[in-house]
């Protein structure tokens, strides 16, 4: 049978997607394009349980959680909800041996994996047909997967349902008649973060030369909070410190509201797209290229390259594509002016 046949009696499809929250906010475009030019084909997803938290009320989507606390039990938990069922085509769209693993057990006529560079954990193992080879930003990478099983169109729609009570809480806490810096100082990778006094730089700046509000972003670790207090207590206007106090969809109200926002590579760098907030994403361990918001790439102050040389005496191009430089102090290649000409410039917009 031909690919196009076997394409053209596609009607599931099961993705296995688990994390982070960037890398399922990147799928959204991918869902959205397959309900859009492939309408009535039932889309089950394989979730974290945490990331279903931002994306687990989207419509028409069968979700199925994993969480990974529960060990092996979470295999057969996922098991149990399939009931059995076989799926036409398994988009394995994540290569951690927990994902690998799923896409080994879960049932499907045709398993779609990513290419051998790309590949690891035996997911060569574990699927039959592969996506094209290819160095491009991860969601490009999630397209390639429905490509491959003929939808060559693209719906670029990261939207996401917000509930009244985030609204509430965003319009609560955001004011609404100056411009407002949204600053979320922490990577769950502790190497991707810039240093305290550089967002207190940059935060300052914001204030004295565009009357800009700061507001400050981010989980309850003790690490976070305490970034956060340190930041604070440095600024020239008080801030709103909402570190550990939102949920993840009323921080998806609360970067609407916002008119920029400053983080390294995270999840909120990436949340911020799905509400077209524009983001001054600070790359140096990762290439803003593979990894950055995708509607914000002209706005990234990114010294991958200087990275790359540094630690490893070869250019950007010369290193595997992918390759994080996770090294100490590579975030301070980054300078507080480097940020500063970005924001100048986007305000100017």
């Amino acid at each position: 049978m031909s690919l196009n046949s076997q394409n053209a009696d596609i009607n599931s499809i099961c993705i296995v997607r688990l994390s982070a929250i960037g890398d399922v906010t990147h799928m959204l475009p991918i869902i959205h394009s397959i309900q859009k030019f492939r309408p009535g084909t039932k889309i089950t997803w394989i979730i974290g349980k945490t990331e279903h938290k931002l994306v687990g009320d989207l419509e028409n989507i069968e979700f199925i959680q994993f969480n990974k606390n529960l060990g092996i039990k979470a295999y057969q938990e996922v098991l149990t909800n399939l009931g059995g069922r076989k799926f036409d085509v398994l988009l394995a769209c994540q290569v951690s041996l927990r994902a690998n693993i799923l896409s080994a057990l879960i049932s499907a006529k045709r398993k779609i994996g990513y290419d051998k560079a790309r590949a690891k954990d035996l997911h060569s193992l574990v699927v039959n047909e592969n996506i094209a080879a290819a160095q491009v930003h991860v969601l490009d990478s999630f397209f390639q997967f429905i490509e491959h099983i003929g939808i060559t169109h693209k719906k670029f729609d990261w939207s996401l349902p917000i509930p009244e009570e985030a609204h509430e809480f965003a319009q609560a806490h955001i004011p609404s008649k100056v411009p407002v810096l949204a600053i979320s100082p922490c990577s769950s990778h502790t190497l991707r973060n810039w240093s305290v006094q550089s967002y207190i730089d940059v935060a300052n700046y914001a204030i004295e030369k565009h009357n800009m509000h700061i507001v400050l972003l981010g989980g309850n670790s003790d690490l976070e909070r305490e970034i956060g207090e340190k930041i604070s207590v440095q600024l020239k206007q008080p801030p709103t410190n909402l570190i550990g106090k939102d949920t993840l969809k009323q921080l998806l109200a609360i970067l609407q509201r916002c008119t920029a926002l400053l983080t390294p590579d995270s999840g909120p760098s990436h949340m911020a797209t799905c509400v077209n907030t524009p983001v001054l994403a600070l790359h140096a361990a990762s290439n803003s290229l593979r990894s950055g918001p995708y509607l914000s790439l002209p706005w990234c102050i990114d010294k991958y390259s200087e990275a790359a040389k540094l630690h490893f005496k070869k250019s950007a191009e010369q290193i595997k594509w992918g390759t994080k430089i996770e090294k100490s102090g590579v975030m301070d290649l980054i300078k507080p002016e480097d940020v500063i000409i970005k924001l100048d410039k986007l305000l100017k917009t």
